[in-house]
C-alpha cells in the first residue's frame, strides 16, 4: 500500500524529536525538502505540530484502549499510533478508514510487523468511540488540565493554583490552537501600505496587528511563497515579540547594545524605530547564531549595527557606554507553547532555578554596559514569575543605581498590554497573544 509521503515526512519528523534528537522547527526543516508538494508540506507540519500538542490526551486515549502503559509500547508503533490518533480526533478532513489503513501500513514500513494487529485494533477502537471518550473532566481540575487539554500535569497545577480553572483553561486552548502567520513591516525598506500593496498583487491578503505598530496577520496566501520573501521589505516576527522591541524607545544618535540578538528580529526593529541613525551593537554567543543574525541584517538593509561575538554569562568587552542595552533573554520558552509546541514536554519545573540564575547573571553584565542615566530592557518569551518578575527584583536588589520604570502613559498604544506596575506582560487570556515579558529599568 502506498503512502502518503506528508505521513511518511511526519513519522520522521515526530520521531525525531520524541526521541530528543531535535527540536520541532529543526525536525520539519530536515524532512520538508522531499515533499515537492506544498500541500504535503503543510500536512506533514500539521501532522506533526498537532500531534505534539496533543499528545497527552493521545497517549492517555492510546493506553485506554491497548490497555497498557504507554512505556510498554515499541517507540516507533507509539509514534505511528500518535499520529493516527491525531488524525482521527483532530483533522475532520481526513477519512477514519484512510488514517488507518495508513497506520498499519507505516508499522510494516516500520518493520514492526507483529504489531499490526494491535495498531488496528486500538485505532479503530479509538474510531468507533469518538463521540464519546474516556478523557477526565473538569470535575477534577488538574486531571483535566494535563490530560484533556494535553500540558505537562507540573504546569497544569501551576496555572491552576495561580489562574483558577477558567483561566488556566482559556490559556492551555489557546496553545492548543493554531497560530496564524505574523509579519513585521520593515521601515528602513517600505512602510505599510506599499507592503500590503505589493503582497496583494501574489494574493495575499493582510490584518494590521491590534497592538504592534508595524505588524501584520496573514489571512490568505503565503508571503514567504511570494517573490517577495526574502526581500527584507518583512519578516517573520510574532505580534508579542515584536512589541518588546518598542519598551525601549530607541532614537536617532543613541548608542544601543542588544546583546542577546539573534535572529535579529528585535535588532532590525530598533534600527528601523531610530531611523536607522543610531548606533547598534548586535552580540551573540554561538557561531550558527552569528550567521543567522548576519544575514537577518544584511537583508534588511541597516547600516549602522556592527556584530559582536560574545558570551552575556561573562563579563562584556565593553564599559559603561551604551544609551540602551537590551536582554532578550534564553528563557524556558514556555510562554511560546501555541508555536512550539515541542517545549512543553522538554520543559521540566527543575529548569526554571537554572534559567533563573543563568539570566540574573546576564543582567548584572549587561548593566555594566548602560551609562548613567541610561536604560536597561529585560524580556523573556517566558510565562513564569521565577525569569521574570524575581529575576528583576533580585537585580534591583543588588543594583540600587536601578530602578524600575513604569511605562504607562509614556508609548503610545502599548498601554492595554502594560500591568499595573508598568511592565510589558501579554497573556493568552487577556490579550490572546503569546506570555512575554519586559521591564525597562534606569540607571540613576
Amino acid at each position: 500500500m502506498m503512502i502518503s509521503p506528508a505521513r511518511v515526512a511526519a513519522f520522521d519528523a515526530l520521531r525525531a524529536v520524541a526521541a530528543a534528537k531535535s527540536d520541532l522547527p529543526a525536525a520539519l526543516a530536515a524532512v520538508r525538502p522531499a515533499l515537492l508538494d506544498e500541500r504535503d508540506r503543510a500536512l506533514a507540519t500539521d501532522l506533526v505540530t498537532g500531534t505534539l500538542r496533543w499528545q497527552n490526551q493521545l497517549d492517555f486515549l492510546i493506553a485506554h484502549y491497548a490497555r497498557r502503559p504507554i512505556g510498554k509500547l515499541d517507540f516507533d508503533v507509539l509514534q505511528i499510533l500518535r499520529l493516527a490518533a491525531y488524525q482521527l480526533l483532530h483533522l475532520d478532513r481526513v477519512p477514519a478508514a484512510a488514517a488507518v489503513n495508513d497506520a498499519v501500513a507505516m508499522t510494516r514500513r516500520a518493520k514492526k510487523s507483529s504489531a499490526t494487529g494491535l495498531v488496528n485494533a486500538v485505532l479503530r477502537a479509538l474510531s468507533r468511540s469518538r463521540s464519546d471518550l474516556p478523557l477526565p473532566s473538569a470535575a477534577n481540575p488538574v486531571d483535566y488540565l494535563e490530560v484533556s487539554l494535553s500540558h505537562p500535569r507540573w504546569l497544569a497545577n501551576r496555572w491552576y493554583e495561580r489562574f483558577g480553572l477558567a483561566g488556566a483553561e482559556t490559556w492551555e486552548s489557546f496553545n492548543n490552537s493554531p497560530a496564524p502567520l505574523t509579519i513585521r513591516v520593515n521601515r528602513l525598506k517600505t512602510d505599510a501600505p506599499a507592503l500590503a500593496e505589493a503582497l496583494g498583487a501574489h494574493g495575499v491578503t493582510l490584518t494590521a496587528c491590534r497592538f504592534a505598530p508595524d505588524g501584520f496577520v496573514v489571512t490568505s496566501g503565503n508571503p514567504l511563497r511570494t517573490p517577495l520573501a526574502g526581500s527584507g521589505l518583512f519578516f517573520v516576527q510574532d505580534e508579542a515579540s515584536q512589541l518588546v522591541a518598542l519598551l525601549g524607545s530607541p532614537k536617532a544618535g543613541e548608542s544601543i547594545l542588544d546583546a542577546c540578538a539573534s535572529p535579529g528580529g528585535k535588532t532590525t526593529s530598533m534600527a528601523a524605530l531610530a531611523h536607522d541613525e543610531a548606533r547598534i551593537v548586535a552580540a551573540d554567543v554561538r557561531d550558527a547564531r552569528m550567521q543567522l543574525l548576519r544575514d537577518t541584517i544584511s537583508s534588511s538593509g541597516a547600516r549602522n549595527v556592527r556584530l559582536v561575538q560574545a558570551d552575556l554569562e561573562q563579563r562584556l568587552p565593553f564599559g559603561a557606554t551604551f544609551d540602551l542595552v537590551f536582554v532578550d533573554a534564553p528563557c524556558s520558552g514556555l510562554g511560546t507553547l501555541r508555536r512550539d509546541p515541542d517545549i512543553r514536554w522538554r520543559r521540566q519545573e527543575s529548569d526554571l532555578p537554572r534559567f533563573r540564575a543563568a539570566q540574573i547573571a546576564m543582567l548584572r553584565h549587561a548593566a555594566e554596559a548602560v551609562k548613567p542615566g541610561g536604560r536597561l530592557v529585560y524580556s523573556t518569551c517566558s510565562s513564569e514569575p521565577e525569569e521574570n518578575d524575581q529575576v528583576v527584583e533580585a537585580f534591583l536588589r543588588e543594583s540600587p543605581q536601578f530602578t524600575s520604570v513604569d511605562l504607562r502613559g509614556h508609548l503610545p498604544g502599548l498601554d492595554p498590554v502594560l500591568d499595573d506596575s508598568g511592565v510589558l506582560r501579554t497573556s493568552p487570556a487577556e490579550h490572546h497573544l503569546e506570555a512575554f515579558f519586559g521591564a525597562v529599568l534606569r540607571r540613576e
